[in-house]
């Protein structure tokens, strides 16, 4: 992921006239974005070598060092505690419906077994286990979709284009090969699509690299057609902080809920494709020694009803542990969300974003002839909601469905709420008619 504010010039946004001209979803692609929108949650996962010194995701780019040294780190990756079958089940029992992986990230070291480099994490450690193959085979059998994060940008390989990143690495400029990379990555893709059976998304990241340079063609368009080519369904991904390419199945947004932008890096408009934002429980994406600032369960919680009453997935971050155990602050924050989801997951699952645009005091969701109005900041004791042409035949709490007071004119409806509850999320059910 990219931690630094980013201004994409103007030869970037050309890109999404050449990504791949033409598209059009194959009839799986359709129903998978469907699912897709329907799954409302999901778990990132951001491991690799970089989980060793405990310094986030970009420690070989923020301290320079050098790809001959950062490669030993290979040498002492032996990840004794990582249990594919626990990883996947306690993120089920959270709620989530899929997960997402970062299978090379910009290191350039891959987490599953490929014939293009031996700098992987079965020929390069004493691990010697496919981390990708053991956590695709346990999605499969319990449920979980399964997304694969690959990054465009490399740090390491000496043939990967040079951008504004990664350059104090030690690579030889000689050695540069956009033909050879480019060539690398495709092959790259054909195992991931290959090899682990059903993947239902590409998440690509680094476009922003090049933003300096205006001639440079990250040829997305031989991978989105290898990818749609290989396997029609899977959704193409990329976290390019600009509207839509043509050939992308769903628009993300990092660190901001669609059409916000408190972080500095999605000011694109909201198209009308499915969309996720993605967000770390901590401050870091990788494993972080000393980043202990957790979010709270009911600040997650928020963040995912927030998420739905924009239309959007929220994709959940965790940076695992170097032994390959999963954080204990995030497995407590899991065990919360999950817990709350039991009780509430119809007012996000499968449901489109509200009548009601987001306001201060929430946003709101909706299934059928139902809208759920999530209460996140507690208004008072009475509560407008402007339900224009809508009425309310019936207004009741979801925890336990006693019947909320109402008045409606034509404008909406005045919700009498009484005193605040103790939770971090109050959901008013309303029957409406149009």
């Amino acid at each position: 992921m990219k931690r630094l504010l980013l201004c994409c010039c103007a030869a970037l946004l050309a890109l999404s006239a050449t990504a791949q001209p033409g598209y059009v979803p194959a009839p799986e692609n359709l129903v998978a974005r469907q699912q897709f929108a329907d799954s409302r949650f999901g778990i990132f996962l951001h491991w690799g070598l970089y989980a060793l010194p405990g310094q986030g995701e970009w420690v070989m780019n923020n301290r320079s060092i050098n790809r001959d040294e950062y490669a030993l780190l290979a040498g002492g990756f032996y990840p004794s505690k990582f249990d594919a079958r626990a990883w996947v089940e306690a993120f089920r029992k959270a709620g989530a419906r899929y997960i997402c992986f970062t299978t090379r990230h910009h290191d350039g070291f891959s987490m599953f077994h490929t014939a293009q480099s031996p700098y992987n994490v079965v020929d390069a450690t004493s691990f010697g286990r496919d981390v990708v193959k053991e956590l695709a085979e346990e999605c499969h059998r319990q449920g979980l979709g399964l997304h694969f994060y690959y990054s465009l940008i490399d740090w390491w390989r000496e043939d990967a284009p040079r951008g504004r990143t990664g350059l104090g690495t030690g690579r030889d400029p000689g050695k540069e090969n956009a033909d050879a990379y480019f060539d690398f990555m495709k092959a790259q893709l054909t195992e991931l699509l290959t090899q682990y059976g059903k993947v239902g998304a590409i998440w690509f990241d680094g476009v922003w690299d090049q933003d300096q340079n205006p001639g440079f063609d990250w040829r997305l368009g031989e991978l989105y057609t290898l990818i749609h080519r290989l396997q029609p369904a899977c959704l193409i991904i990329n976290n390019h902080h600009l509207v839509p390419f043509e050939g992308e199945d769903a628009q993300t947004f990092e660190r901001d809920l669609p059409g916000e932008n408190t972080a500095g890096l999605s000011g694109q408009e909201v198209s009308s494709l499915p969309l996720e934002t993605c967000q770390t429980m901590n401050g870091s994406w990788g494993y972080s020694l000393t980043d202990r600032n957790y979010k709270s369960a009911e600040e997650l919680i928020r963040y995912l009803a927030g998420a739905a009453g924009r239309g959007g997935n929220l994709l959940l971050n965790i940076g695992p542990q170097p032994d390959g155990a999963l954080p204990e602050a995030a497995l407590e924050r899991l065990g919360a969300i999950g817990e709350w989801l039991r009780m509430n997951g119809e007012t996000i699952y499968g449901t489109q974003a509200g009548p009601v645009t987001p306001r201060a005091w929430g946003v709101t969701t909706r299934r059928g002839d139902r809208v759920f109005v999530h209460i996140l900041d507690w208004p008072d004791t009475e509560l407008f909601v402007p339900l224009k042409g809508m009425r309310v035949r019936e207004a009741v709490t979801h925890a336990d469905g006693s019947k909320v007071a109402f008045r409606q004119d034509d404008e909406g409806v005045l919700l009498q709420l009484g005193t605040q509850p103790a939770a971090p999320d109050h959901i008013v059910v309303l029957t409406v008619k149009e």
